[in-house]
């Protein structure tokens, strides 16, 4: 996407870079400095400690990649595209990404960076929605609950990882129904003897399969159910079948493996990004070392290039489906974690003139690049297991949880070198996915209450925070948690972030106006954004996510298991964490107007909580003066291209007038008499918000 590079004002607000070096714009009014720097002053006596920065650019960028890169690439997007026509889905999937993902996620990168506020701060551009960043974090905190119990199950299976023998590889009698068969039985005879453990014989009451000289032969095992399934939910979650007589007992090995998690993600936060930062480089470069590795093993097994030819192979029929396109942006809004809030912490750290159109692309591309690798790691290794257990990849494939601890542990035993090996370096991969995610997720909550409370150091908001996410975690951890687990996924993971990702993009485009943030963008970054991003956020964004939501209110999905369908209180709870969080829109929206200081009538103030506040723009004194003159001398940006300005002008010119509502007016200056007009979709007097809205002709 083109765009024009401008010079716009000297870099105040951070470290030296290159790409934005420039003349500096003087501040032609003095009382529009003092202005500012009143609004400065007053910011910093409400005893707010000063921001912390990015010690390097690096860990930002790492950062995001960390926070974006998780364990939906993994398991969720393969798993996606698999339900959803496999290649055909990846088409749907990159228009959402360039029209809906990458702008959403540039969008959130601007406002924390040019406000160099958190999720709910930010909202001073139009204090009327100031809900929406409560509702964003409490939509975060609802998924980083379950997220970490997640991760609670990568770590039991980790320093499962550890045994002689891999526990989901036979059909231990503590655990294994009468249905069972072992996870390994189709290994090569060959390679039965591991570690000097003869393995065959923790098979010997298998009667199913027989063994000739070189092949291992399946036998019909129609009504049999794996080793490493029945592992999962017998021996690890001890999953009841309903939860009509209640949720049950915490698993106590669980339990520790959640805590944990929760230790980690707390020492992680416990400094601010001065210790998260640092973590990024192994969070972010590690799980990509490990894909390679799984990628290169994957690829020479098998049957692997069925499974990645059944990856890519389109079916087209499905392209003209809308649960398909549903998909897609559910997908790309998991990845990314666009609408959740951390995106703007994260830029909220960064210098002004930081180069966030660079990186918004490189995350970008690399989310779309680590959901495919996986996809074909995946595929390629369950086209090996389609291969040798002589099953169609669509009965092998396991959706959601079962992707990951069903179907990879299967795949694992089956590797001839050392699966102990594999099987400890996959989990880790999994861990180190999940601690980038959950971090960030969990990052984007302190910093909301930190800024609520500035007085309170942040370790100890950290401390109890993580404590309270622990405690909450315990539910997941019960015998009926995987029904609560998919649940809150989709009321707090789906439809609140679907409604605030609608009214955050309208609150930009639409009431601060799409004009003032495009000039915003380029005060800032020095580039005239071209209208592929006008288009986005004005037309294409708020158009096409309400009638994906309003779809998705028609197809709303029956919670059932099998046969079991979800009672009533539970789908009815998770109603009510989605009314909770939307709430805190009109709410707060109701608490700005009553405290709004503009306006004298209800009316008044009213109208003027939607206009942004005194104290929006730059927190820099010098670079708010210099922005407070960009604007009045940068002309706006216009939407309709010359030559359709000029056609509509010559055939209509009163259709083309209209649109800038101008109306001429005379003003003596140094004695003479020059025509003057009010553009009314531009910025207002100076006396709300420092700027000029009276521009000569």
């Amino acid at each position: 996407m083109d765009t024009h590079r401008r010079v716009s004002g000297t870099d105040h607000g951070g470290s030296f870079n290159p790409a934005f070096e420039g003349d500096s714009i003087s501040t032609k009014n003095d009382e529009k400095m003092a202005r500012s720097t009143e609004i400065i002053q007053e910011e910093k006596q409400d005893g707010s400690p000063e921001r912390d920065t990015w010690g390097n650019p690096i860990e930002f960028l790492l950062s995001c990649i960390s926070m974006s890169v998780g364990l939906g690439n993994v398991w969720r997007f393969p798993s996606t595209a698999f339900k959803n026509g496999g290649g055909a889905f990846l088409i749907p999937y990159i228009i959402v990404l360039l029209f809906i993902g990458k702008p959403l996620y540039f969008l959130e990168m601007i406002l924390g960076q040019f406000s160099s506020r958190g999720s709910v701060k930010v909202w001073a551009v139009s204090p009327i929605v100031k809900g929406i960043g409560y509702g964003q974090a409490m939509s975060t905190w609802f998924v980083v609950t379950y997220y970490c119990c997640l991760m609670a199950l990568t770590t039991f299976y980790f320093f499962a990882s550890f045994a002689p023998v891999l526990p989901w590889t036979v059909c231990d009698a503590s655990w294994a129904e009468d249905n069972c068969y072992s996870a390994a039985d189709t290994l090569n005879a060959a390679n039965t003897t591991l570690f000097g453990y003869n393995v065959t014989d923790a098979f010997s009451n298998v009667t199913d399969i027989f063994f000739n000289d070189t092949d291992i032969v399946t036998a019909n095992l129609t009504g049999k159910v794996s080793s490493a399934e029945q592992y999962l939910y017998n021996a690890v979650l001890k999953k009841s079948f309903n939860i009509d007589d209640g949720l049950g007992i915490p698993d106590w090995q669980l339990v520790l493996c959640l805590l944990f998690s929760w230790l980690i993600i707390c020492l992680i936060l416990i400094k601010g990004i001065a210790s998260s930062g640092k973590v990024a480089y192994f969070t972010a470069i590690f799980p990509y070392v490990v894909l390679f590795t799984l990628l290169v093993r994957g690829v020479t097994l098998d049957g692997a290039s069925e499974g990645i030819l059944y990856f890519i192979r389109p079916q087209w029929e499905k392209l003209f489906l809308p649960e398909v396109w549903y998909a897609a942006v559910t997908q790309c809004f998991f990845s990314l974690s666009i609408g959740f809030g951390p995106i703007i912490m994260f830029s909220s750290f960064n210098p002004f003139r930081h180069n966030i159109y660079r990186d918004a692309l490189i995350v970008s591309l690399m989310d779309t690049f680590t959901s495919v690798l996986a996809g074909v790691t995946i595929f390629a290794i369950l086209g090996n297991l389609a291969y040798e257990s002589g099953k169609d990849i669509e009965t092998v494939v396991t959706a959601g949880v079962g992707l990951a601890f069903i179907s990879y542990p299967e795949t694992i035993a089956k590797f001839d070198f050392v699966p102990q090996f594999f099987a400890v370096l996959f989990f880790l991969m999994l861990f180190t996915l999940g601690v980038g995610s959950a971090a960030s997720l969990t990052g984007c909550v302190i910093t909301v209450i930190c800024d609520a409370l500035p007085h309170i150091k942040r370790w100890k908001i950290t401390s109890v925070t993580c404590a309270v996410g622990f405690l909450l975690g315990l539910v997941y951890v019960t015998p009926g948690g995987q029904f609560v687990l998919e649940v809150v996924d989709a009321f707090g993971g789906g439809f609140i972030i679907f409604v605030m990702a609608i009214i955050e993009t309208v609150a930009i485009a639409w009431i601060y106006g799409l004009r003032r943030f495009l000039k915003d963008v380029e005060f800032m970054l020095g580039i005239r954004l071209s209208r592929y991003w006008q288009f986005s956020w004005g037309l294409f964004i708020p158009i096409s996510l309400l009638g994906i939501f309003v779809y998705s209110l028609f197809q709303f999905p029956t919670f059932q298991e099998g046969d079991y369908i979800f009672p009533t209180s539970l789908v009815g709870s998770g109603w009510v964490l989605a009314v909770a969080a939307l709430l805190q829109i009109p709410c707060w929206g109701a608490f700005v107007v009553y405290h709004q200081k503009r306006g004298t009538s209800l009316m008044e103030r009213f109208w003027n909580s939607f206009r942004p506040s005194d104290s929006w723009g730059p927190k820099d004194p010098k670079l708010r003066a210099e922005w407070i003159s960009f604007v009045q001398d940068t002309p706006d940006v216009e939407f309709i291209p010359e030559p359709i300005k000029r056609f509509f002008g010559a055939i209509c010119p009163e259709v083309l007038s209209s649109r800038f509502r101008t109306v001429e007016m005379n003003q003596t200056e140094k004695g003479n008499t020059k025509p003057h007009r009010v553009e009314y979709n531009s910025y207002r007097t100076s006396s709300e918000l420092n700027l000029s809205n009276i521009k000569p002709i």
